[in-house]
C-alpha cells in the first residue's frame, strides 16, 4: 500500500525549493516518527480489510494476498481572486486476487479517473470552494464514491477496459465504462487514447475523451501534447475542450519538471471557442519519505470570458 500526499504551503515551498531541488538522495521509505507509525498502521489496516473482503469470494492464496493502494492529496491553490483554498482528495483501490485479479473495490474522488496517468497540469480539476478556504460539504461529496470495478485486457487490440458500478456523492447510483489504448508509432513516438462514459441517476451523462501523443528522444526528457474533449448532459448540455503542449525533464529519484502552454474553452453550436490560455510550469519530487510527494504548479492564464488575467500557484 502507498499513501501519496501533495501538500505544501506556497510560503514553505518558496523557502525550501532551492534546497529541495538540489537534493540528490531519494528520501528513505520509513523512519521512527509518529507519522511513520501512523503510515504503517493505516497500511496494515487497509491490507487487512482487503484480505477480509477477498475471503468472501473464495480461498485466499497466501503467496498472492490481497492488497490496497491509497492516494491522499491536499490540493491547495492561491490566486488573486479566490485567495487561498484547500481541497482534500482521496482515491483508493482494493485488489482481490480470488476473483482472477480482475475485480477491484475503488473509493474516493472519482474525478481523478478522468485524468491521464501523467497529467501535465491541474487546470481541469480546479478547486471550487464557493468562496471559502475549505468547503467541508463539497469535500465530503467529492470523496464519497464507492464502486466495484471489473478490469479486462484485450491484448490483440492493445486495449484496457474498466467497468464500474457504484455510488458517488453519497446518493448518485452510476455505471461507468472506460477504454484505454496505446500505440507505439515509431521508436520515439507513442500515442494513447482514453474513452470514458458514465451515467448517474442524478448526474446523468458524462463523456470524456483524452488523447496524448509523446515524442521521447531520450529517457531524461520528452515533448507531449495532451488534449481532452468533455460532454456533460444533466439539465443542460455542456461541451468543453482543453489542450496542453509541454516538455518534461525527468531528473531521477522520482523527480520531474515540466513547462508548457495550456489552451481551453467551451463548444457552442458546434463551434469551439478559446476562453483560457497561458503558460504553466510544474515541479514534482518526494520529500522526507519516498511515499510523500509535493507537486507544485505556477501558471498565468488569460480568461477571455471574464476579461481578466490570473496568476495562480497550486500545490
Amino acid at each position: 500500500m502507498t499513501i501519496r500526499t501533495t501538500t505544501l504551503s506556497l510560503l514553505t515551498l518558496l523557502t525550501l525549493f532551492p534546497t529541495i531541488a538540489a537534493a540528490k538522495d531519494e528520501p528513505p521509505a520509513d523512519g521512527d516518527t509518529w507519522v511513520d507509525h501512523r503510515h504503517e498502521v493505516v497500511s496494515k489496516r487497509l491490507d487487512k480489510w482487503s484480505n477480509r473482503i477477498d475471503d468472501w469470494f473464495g480461498e485466499p492464496d497466501p503467496d498472492h494476498p490481497a492488497d490496497a493502494n491509497l492516494r491522499v492529496m491536499l490540493d491547495t491553490e492561491w490566486n488573486p481572486d479566490d485567495k487561498f483554498t484547500v481541497t482534500p482528495r482521496v482515491r483508493g483501490r482494493l485488489k482481490l486476487p480470488t476473483l482472477e485479479k480482475k475485480v477491484h473495490v475503488i473509493f474516493g474522488d472519482d474525478s481523478l479517473d478522468d485524468e491521464l496517468k501523467h497529467e501535465a497540469n491541474a487546470y481541469r480539476n480546479r478547486t471550487n470552494t464557493n468562496g471559502r478556504i475549505f468547503d467541508a460539504s463539497q469535500s465530503r461529496d467529492n470523496n464519497a464514491s464507492l464502486a466495484v470495478r471489473w478490469s479486462e485486457v484485450f491484448a490483440k487490440q492493445r486495449t484496457d477496459t474498466d467497468f464500474d458500478i457504484g455510488i458517488r456523492s453519497g446518493s448518485d447510483l452510476y455505471a461507468r465504462a472506460k477504454s484505454s489504448s496505446n500505440w507505439q508509432l515509431t521508436d520515439n513516438i507513442d500515442t494513447s487514447l482514453e474513452q470514458i462514459y458514465r451515467y448517474g441517476i442524478k448526474s446523468k451523462h458524462h463523456v470524456r475523451t483524452n488523447w496524448e501523443t509523446r515524442y521521447i528522444p531520450s529517457e531524461k526528457s520528452f515533448i507531449a501534447n495532451q488534449a481532452h474533449l468533455q460532454y456533460e448532459h444533466d439539465k443542460t448540455e455542456d461541451w468543453t475542450w482543453g489542450n496542453s503542449l509541454f516538455r518534461q525533464h525527468n531528473l531521477g529519484k522520482h523527480r520531474h519538471v515540466n513547462y508548457g502552454v495550456y489552451t481551453g474553452g467551451n463548444i457552442e453550436k458546434r463551434k469551439a471557442a478559446l476562453n483560457t490560455y497561458g503558460p504553466f510550469t510544474t515541479y514534482r519530487q518526494p520529500i522526507w519519505r519516498n511515499w510523500l510527494f509535493t507537486q507544485t504548479e505556477v501558471n498565468y492564464y488569460n480568461n477571455r470570458k471574464e476579461t481578466k488575467n490570473t496568476a495562480s500557484a497550486r500545490c
